[in-house]
């Protein structure tokens, strides 16, 4: 890498040396310089050593995983700012008294659970271990209900589990899934193709007809047993975190609506008053006759659902470099700056590629930009420094600026956005020489040949598309912060090296980046953006690519 390099500086000076000689003075341009003399000056201050300097500080324990509103995330925007502050950049967010600050701040809401149990019978069962939620529900004071069975809860052209049983302002306990004949045969939805059934466990039907005849709550007895139950209640525990989500806007929930509480049948047996044994003869025989059985077993039942609001405060980074004659356009380099913060288990996920490595990437060209401005040569058109939160939540701040920009989106050329590029994956183990590129042919086919060009004359990776295609499983190029400016129309390229076997895991540490990888992949970037801010003419969207 390093030959190639100074091969390239070479052959760059000795074209200089000729121009020179034979150029008139009264024809030169007033910098008297080639732009890629420059570009290549000024790359060079981009190095393994800096981008390490500035990681251990990022991907520190210190930071706790730099989880999104975190003390940690508050450290690394400062750390970032301090340094663009150094690198001469300006701060271009106006905060309320007037001041300029580096931090466009915005806020995230969340609502998750809070308390969650079951009691009944002097035994307290604990949420997602003993049994789990389907659906939303909002009980945010302990209450006590009385409990019915009502068979499988189906009511139907010639199958009634209601019939006689009454479960009005009641708590109804029923079997999962329908009525199955000893061949194997659903009775309900086997036999109807009118029915309103919509399978065999269709539970949301069956919890909308329990609330329509007037009952509480639901609960619904799993066939699952033993290690698979075990299973399903990680599962679904996982599952259930999508109701603990932040938003960029305020959350609306209708925790009236159609839930369930799901337990094992050792759980509903002691519920009941009953043994698992008669629960299960009672299933038996309503599969066996295929009628309804009317069986008296009841309890109660005191429960607990809570849900909590709170509001995180967070905040992007955005640092500001003034161009020169095209000062109204501008480039903006963006890569997220938080993590996922400290796992349920207390161990700290440092995301040291995770972006970790786009984010000191972002230090690194600010500093080869404010080199090259502070020597007279800075760009043309300026730049934005745009270090992001709420990736990992849902690529809220990048969403966030989409929708407030700081810089006029219409005069936004392009986004460069850098994330994950310390590593490589397992499909170039035995060649480091690459990155992906997605999205750089969607909107600007100028765009894709300025990187290209970019790549053959200074870098020489191998540019892999295999994400751009729009059949990819991954969809990545929905997957980062970069899609928040191609839906506005921005041309995009992300830069990207691949998921490891780190990913989203406590291993993803600095002892693990490929730092002479990563240097030349930013050296890719700074080659781009150069020509992006320095050439006549901006470049125009005339692709539509899928």
């Amino acid at each position: 890498m390093m030959n190639k390099n100074l091969l390239a500086g070479l052959f760059l000076s000795i074209n200089t040396l000729a121009l020179a000689q034979t150029a008139a003075p009264q024809e030169r341009l007033p910098q008297e310089r080639l732009p890629q003399d420059d570009a290549a000056k000024y790359a060079a201050s981009i190095t393994p050593s800096d981008l390490k300097k500035h990681l251990v500080i990022i991907a520190s324990d210190s930071l706790e995983g730099r989880d999104t509103g975190s003390p940690g995330q508050k450290k690394a925007a400062e750390y970032v700012s301090k340094y663009f502050k150094q690198y001469g950049l300006q701060p271009i967010v106006t905060d309320a008294d007037g001041s300029k600050s580096f931090l466009q701040k915005y806020k995230l809401y969340k609502r998750s659970w809070g308390e969650v149990y079951v009691k009944s019978n002097g035994k307290k069962y604990e949420f997602n271990k003993d049994f789990y939620l389907n659906g939303l529900l909002d009980i945010p004071e302990e209450i006590t209900t009385s409990l019915v069975t009502a068979g499988y809860g189906i009511e139907d052209e010639k199958y009634n589990d209601y019939a006689g049983i009454d479960v009005k302002d009641k708590s109804v306990v029923l079997f999962d899934g329908e009525p199955q004949t000893s061949g194997g045969k659903y009775l309900i939805t086997g036999n109807s193709e009118k029915s309103k059934w919509s399978g065999p466990v269709s539970w949301q039907v069956k919890a909308k007809l329990a609330r329509e005849k007037g009952a509480r709550y639901i609960f619904i007895i799993t066939d699952k047993t033993g290690e698979d139950l075990d299973k399903e209640i990680r599962q679904r525990a996982v599952m259930a975190r999508r109701f603990s989500a932040p938003t960029l806007k305020p959350v609306q929930e209708n925790p009236a609506g159609t839930a369930a509480f799901v337990v094992s049948g050792k759980v509903a047996a002691e519920m009941l008053g009953t043994t698992v044994q008669k629960l299960n003869k009672l299933k038996s025989g309503i599969d066996k006759s295929g009628k309804p059985v009317s069986k008296d077993f009841s309890g109660t039942a005191s429960l607990k659902v809570g849900r909590v609001s709170e509001t995180i405060d967070t905040e992007n980074v955005a640092a500001f470099m003034e161009g020169t004659d095209k000062k109204d356009e501008v480039l903006v380099i963006s890569a997220h700056l938080d993590h996922i913060g400290i796992s349920e288990n207390g161990e700290i996920n440092n995301g040291a590629d995770d972006d970790g490595s786009g984010t000191v990437s972002l230090l690194e060209l600010a500093e080869a930009f404010g080199k090259a401005k502070a020597e007279g040569k800075g760009p043309r058109r300026s730049i934005l420094f745009l270090n992001v939160t709420g990736e990992e939540k849902g690529l809220f701040g990048s969403e966030y600026y989409s929708e407030n920009p700081l810089l006029p989106l219409k005069n936004t050329i392009a986004n460069l956005n850098i994330d994950m590029i310390g590593r490589v994956d397992e499909a170039h183990k035995n060649d480091h020489r690459y990155v992906y590129l997605i999205g750089s042919d969607k909107l600007s086919s100028k765009l894709h040949e300025i990187s290209e060009e970019a790549n053959k004359k200074y870098v020489n990776f191998k540019l892999d598309y295999t994400f751009n295609d729009p059949k990819d499983p991954n969809r990545f190029y929905y997957r980062s912060d970069h899609y928040n400016f191609a839906k506005m129309g921005v041309p995009v390229i992300f830069y990207f090296t691949g998921v490891h076997e780190d990913y989203h895991r406590p291993g993803d540490d600095v002892e693990k980046i490929l730092f002479d990888k990563q240097t030349e992949i930013v050296k890719l970037v700074f080659h781009t953006a150069w020509e992006l801010v320095n050439r006549d003419e901006r470049i125009v969207v005339d692709s539509h690519k899928e």
